[in-house]
């Protein structure tokens, strides 16, 4: 296959595909890094050079978010014109999302209430690491109180350059999904701002072209310091804890999503998911579903799936549809729940998958929102404070791991559902999917 000039810069002297460096850069990190929490003396300046460096990655991948999502919510509904067309789109992006979603809940549920992970493991939670996050965890409480009841509200911005200016990207995808909407109303008008937007969406993507060459260091960075901090051995005593977890993104991945494409659409499984192999391992050296939105839609677009979909249903998905966080949360609750040895009822189990549901759509695709909106699910259920601390300290020992993982889950299901309504709707190049040796490399 031809390289690209910035493909041959990051493959001097391997002589392999980025997508490789960026694996290898995560095993190294765990080797790594885990060998650093063995030996830590030496080892803390070097941890926090690496710090920096793995925090510079997501931050300069998160610039270009906002103008990205919003160039192409914008290009994407102007080029679709027809808004019977923008209706079917948005009618079957909510289905599959919403199919995805409950069975990603509903599975959680079954797992963690067959093998009971949380019974006998109050004894490693950690007072002393309690008392540390507290702040931290009365802080998001106070944040988190009352959003149920204005979770609607708060989707609408009262003025879209605040929202903006503070990243809130569920305003920000309302306001630029109506402007878009009357920009495809007034005609030929509108060409001067599509044309602005469309040339902010190149850029966006040249620069992420520029951003991608060093993946494989960022993703070292970010990998090697996670591990740093609690090493290998709190698998062990936790063991059950994540089995559940992992088995349950397990199903999602590979038995659930295959399903949707199988039932839903006739895309391949396998190519489809070579198509987006580099997306799913940035995903989960970054655990930010946001700051891998650029390349998904690089992945997605260049392998078959048209702009048009792409445009519309990936940058929505990102912020909205997070099944694999909805699934982890589902599981942490009621890990707690039986940890501490509070007996559910089936309206409290019920309550627990809607709240989580609501939950992961307002995580902010960040590393780490989902573990944060998990406060507001515990809170309606009515923990006591020093039950929610402990809890919480328990999971931050160990969520970067896991948060890695559901992200990866989280942007498969984008690129899923994307692929499915692009077979619905004839918006799909399978010469260009179907050809996996022609793929080009996503730089």
């Amino acid at each position: 296959m031809k390289l690209h000039l910035q493909t041959l810069f990051v493959a001097v002297g391997l002589g392999i595909k980025r997508n490789w460096h960026i694996f290898i850069a995560i095993i190294a990190g765990i080797i790594f890094g885990n060998y650093i929490h063995e030996n830590p003396g030496i080892f803390v300046p070097f941890v926090k050079v690496l710090n920096i460096v793995g925090q510079a990655f997501i931050r300069v991948i998160q610039m270009i978010v906002i103008p990205l999502v919003c160039s192409a919510i914008v290009v994407g509904i102007s080029s679709i014109g027809d808004s019977k067309q923008i209706g079917k789109f948005g009618k079957r992006m909510i289905f599959y999302y919403a199919l995805i979603t409950i069975a990603a809940v509903l599975i959680g549920c079954f797992l963690v209430l067959s093998i009971k992970p949380g019974v006998g493991v109050q004894e490693f939670i950690s007072q002393t690491s309690a008392l540390e996050i507290q702040n931290q965890v009365n802080t998001v409480l106070s944040e988190q109180r009352g959003q149920l009841g204005n979770l609607f509200l708060n989707m609408i911005p009262q003025n879209p350059l605040e929202s903006l200016a503070k990243g809130e990207m569920i305003p920000i995808i309302f306001f630029a999904l109506i402007f878009s909407l009357a920009l495809s109303k007034v005609g030929e008008i509108n060409r001067p701002i599509v044309s602005f937007f469309e040339s902010i969406f190149a850029a966006t993507m040249k620069v992420t072209d520029w951003i991608m060459v060093f993946a494989a260091p960022g993703i070292f960075a970010l990998t090697t310091v996670a591990v740093s901090s609690f090493g290998l051995s709190i698998f062990n005593t936790i063991s059950k804890f994540l089995g559940v977890v992992f088995i349950g993104f397990c199903i999602q991945f590979f038995v659930i999503y295959p399903l949707i494409l199988k039932f839903f659409s006739k895309v391949p499984i396998g190519n489809f998911y070579t198509a987006i192999i580099e997306a799913l391992l940035v995903a989960f050296g970054t655990a930010s579903s946001s700051a891998t939105l650029p390349l998904t839609i690089a992945c997605c677009e260049k392998r078959g799936i048209s702009h048009k979909v792409c445009s519309f249903v990936l940058p929505l998905g990102a912020t909205l549809n997070m099944d694999g966080t909805a699934l982890f949360q589902t599981v942490a609750v009621i890990f707690l729940t039986q940890a501490y040895g509070v007996a559910l009822d089936p309206i409290q189990i019920i309550q627990i998958m809607v709240l989580a549901i609501i939950a992961s759509s307002t995580s902010a695709g960040i590393p780490g929102a989902g573990l944060i909106t998990i406060a507001l699910v515990l809170n309606g259920l009515g923990l006591t404070p020093q039950q929610l601390v402990e809890g919480f300290a328990f999971l931050f020992a160990i969520d970067r791991v896991v948060d890695m993982i559901r992200t990866t889950v989280n942007v498969a299901s984008d690129a899923v559902v994307a692929a499915v309504i692009a077979d619905n709707e004839n918006e799909i190049n399978y010469d260009l999917l179907n050809n996996t040796d022609q793929y080009k490399e996503i730089i």
